[in-house]
């Protein structure tokens, strides 16, 4: 549904009719149950809001949901998988918290990964690059227990083993190689590629937003991340105007009357 709502709605104050919707995702292989009731989910989330033109129901994004879709958009297109250009700073993150608060540190933990840090030692973490984490600390109330530094490694730090120690590089990489061998082979022009569009930059997206984008040169030799990204361009680049044209007979959307609204 995000991939969906990424392709055709982020960035054109549009709505889309619930019908539409339907259609696009039902050639995946979704039912229309399942399709209506995640649009009733991510409405009551927050993530979507209603706007009703005659007697038809069109679905708009809301201020976070296009948030989102911009992180997305800018793992896909601007930063990518390889991290082929790291300056060699790193951020460090220490934080101490009571004995007691074992749901604060399962939480803060949880944002950490996902932003991209790795545990060092004890309550310290590590992330490449200038990783800003005010936006957690502040979430989660946690400013009085946590540190922030900007750092480089020195002497006699391994930096590759540092990597191993912090994250598990293992289903990262065999993230990647299970997208090669579904991808890789396939057809240019598969019988239906809007279908094929969503469904290679959904998995996509699922696959590089557990990858930190750590420095490429301390990683593995035969690091598999380049090769699928070059397989993801070049097929999604194959299927996108295809799938475009086919999207512009299907769906059907009106202006959006007061995006951001919520």
């Amino acid at each position: 549904m995000l991939t969906f709502l990424g392709d055709y709605l982020y960035d054109r104050d549009l709505c889309v009719f619930s019908g539409s919707v339907i259609d696009a995702l039902g050639r995946l292989g979704v039912s229309e149950h399942a399709t209506r009731s995640t649009l009733t989910r991510m409405v009551n989330r927050g993530l979507l809001r209603r706007q009703k033109h005659g007697r038809r129901m069109y679905f708009g994004l809301t201020r976070r949901t296009a948030e989102i879709l911009r992180d997305g958009h800018t793992r896909i297109w601007r930063t990518g998988a390889v991290n082929d250009d790291w300056d060699g700073d790193w951020t460090l993150l220490g934080f101490s918290l009571p004995e007691a608060w074992q749901r604060q540190r399962h939480d803060l933990r949880a944002k950490l990964a996902w932003a991209g840090f790795g545990p060092l030692q004890g309550g310290l973490w590590i992330a490449p690059g200038h990783v800003r984490v005010d936006d957690i600390v502040a979430s989660l109330g946690l400013e009085a227990h946590v540190r922030v530094f900007r750092a480089t490694v020195d002497e006699p730090t391994d930096v590759g083993q540092l990597v191993g120690d912090a994250y598990d590089l293992g289903p990262i990489a065999a993230g990647y190689r299970s997208f090669l061998d579904r991808w890789a082979d396939s057809q240019p022009y598969p019988e239906d590629p809007l279908a094929a569009h969503l469904s290679i930059v959904t998995e996509w997206l699922r696959i590089i937003r557990k990858d930190p984008r750590l420095p490429v040169r301390h990683l593995p030799e035969d690091w598999p991340a380049n090769p699928a990204q070059k397989a993801f361009r070049d097929i999604e680049g194959t299927l996108s105007r295809p799938a475009a044209e086919i999207a512009a007979e299907l769906l059907d959307t009106v202006p959006d009357g007061s995006p951001f609204s919520e």
